[in-house]
């Protein structure tokens, strides 16, 4: 991992949390940093590029906007991975998926608009990727945490 400085840390502090929704999110953030517009766009694409930064999006309650999501949970053996983690990730509504050291080994969250159209995709996804052991795990309570790291 490549280094950061001060000025890096202090982006990185301002990003996570009540990104400006503005016509120049990155000029409104270089007025509070006391910096440019192009140099905060320039340190988050390095940023970027580096993987420090993994994403820049919003996090939207799905229930709040119509619709359900669901956390998936698939045994999938290792000659399969990558056709299967690329099959996943053709879903608009699969918002991240990852590697576990479980039986069940890919894990990934789905978003649709309703309960129907999940089954109905992870029924796709099987017969796409021969993958047949894939479990939905619909969520029966919410919490949301904020995670925000200070550096």
């Amino acid at each position: 991992m490549s280094s950061i400085d001060d000025t890096d840390r202090r982006i990185l502090n301002r990003i996570q949390s009540d990104f400006p929704i503005t016509e120049s999110p990155f000029a409104a953030i270089g007025d509070e940093l006391g910096l440019s517009e192009n140099e905060v766009i320039a340190r988050v694409r390095r940023l970027r590029k580096n993987g420090i930064i993994r994403r820049i999006g919003g996090n939207f309650s799905p229930e709040k906007l119509g619709y359900v999501s669901t956390l998936c949970a698939g045994r999938v053996p290792p000659e399969k991975l990558e056709h299967f983690a690329e099959v996943v990730n053709s879903y608009p509504g699969v918002t991240h998926n990852y590697l576990r050291a479980n039986t069940f080994n890919v894990w990934f969250t789905f978003i649709a608009p309703s309960r129907e159209s999940i089954t109905e995709s992870l029924a796709e996804i099987s017969e796409k990727t021969g993958i047949s052991d894939i479990l939905n795990l619909p969520a029966t309570d919410v919490y949301k945490i904020r995670a925000h790291f200070n550096l």
